[in-house]
């Protein structure tokens, strides 16, 4: 079968299609041939080595979907021919930038039988990061409003699916050219992130109280932004940010709200395999993936590129 693989640590450039192997499934695996494969900012931090994989060479590529093709002895619930997704893959095993993959079973999930397969391969990281941080974090309720920075990103898109299918007032920062594809994504405000009285925008959108739930994925940014748009005990959980340094400017809005604040990593979610099943059991008009352009597997340095770098709505994916 054909991979991508990289060497050696470094730029796009060490990354090269390759024959291997088709792998076989262990007892507790599922070979999954590939339909598509999401591209992450993180599957550059492994090429480039700030994520070291457990050897070289290495296949990247944190999410896939596709068919089940073969099923270990000891695999339940997924059967040959399922569709299914998957994330948390690469480091510790081949990723999924390859025509086949084999995926360990608490990290791996069915689809409906119509699900869009190259939407659903961008789905892993961002579904997982919104829902765990919407859902397990944050207990979003119906009528309750929720700010989404980023409404327009991989996370962000997903975010505001999210949201929506739990019946929550939604409210997303976006760039004014994505306003109307952030909207139809459920969004019921959808505010430019530019404007000067951001702050008194994402209030009144919210009916003047302010909001009960903050996804923030720019903590250095946004943080003392979060303490000021938060109703009386705000829930903010923080998936990113560009500068480790984080911080509020000052902390009596915060402590004046009771702000609750949740760091979290969607590589720490206790079961993959759960978390992937109930965004499965919600694919289709609830929740799905905008995929903003595929590559085959000799375009992975350009996506990769264009992960970091471009601007898009919605998720690069590879299809093999």
């Amino acid at each position: 079968m054909r991979a991508v693989r990289f060497h050696e640590h470094g730029d796009e450039s060490v990354l090269q299609v390759d024959e291997v192997d088709r792998p076989e499934p262990a007892p507790d695996e599922v070979i999954v041939e590939v339909a598509a494969a999401g591209v992450n900012p993180v599957d550059t931090y492994f090429r480039e080595g700030s994520y070291e994989p457990y050897g070289l060479p290495a296949v990247p590529g944190v999410d896939a979907a596709g068919t089940a093709v073969e099923v270990g002895d000891a695999v339940e619930g997924i059967a040959a021919g399922d569709r299914a997704f998957a994330t948390g893959l690469s480091g510790a095993m081949p990723g999924g930038y390859a025509e086949y993959v084999a995926v360990p079973d608490d990290r791996i999930a069915v689809l409906p039988d119509d699900a869009d397969l190259v939407a659903a391969g961008g789905a892993g990281v961002a579904a997982v990061t919104a829902w765990r941080a919407l859902v397990q974090h944050a207990t979003l309720r119906p009528a309750e409003t929720v700010l989404i920075h980023g409404g327009s990103g991989g996370v962000g898109h997903a975010a505001v699916k999210v949201a929506a299918a739990t019946g929550a007032h939604v409210i997303a920062t976006a760039a004014e050219s994505y306003h109307d594809e952030v909207a139809a994504l459920g969004a019921d405000a959808v505010l430019d992130y530019n404007r000067d009285d951001l702050a008194e925008a994402v209030v009144a959108a919210a009916d003047g109280d302010g909001v009960d739930v903050i996804l923030d994925h720019r903590l250095d940014e946004y943080l003392g932004f979060d303490a000021e748009v938060a109703a009386q005990g705000c829930r903010v959980v923080g998936i990113g940010e560009n500068d480790p340094q984080i911080g509020f400017p000052q902390s009596s809005a915060a402590r004046g709200k009771d702000l609750n604040l949740q760091l979290m990593s969607m590589f720490n979610t206790p079961s993959l395999a759960d978390a992937l099943a109930d965004i499965g059991s919600l694919w289709g008009e609830d929740i799905t993936i905008e995929v903003a352009h595929s590559y085959d597997l000799e375009g992975a340095a350009e996506a990769q590129v264009a992960v970091m770098e471009d601007s898009f709505l919605g998720k690069l994916v590879i299809e093999p």
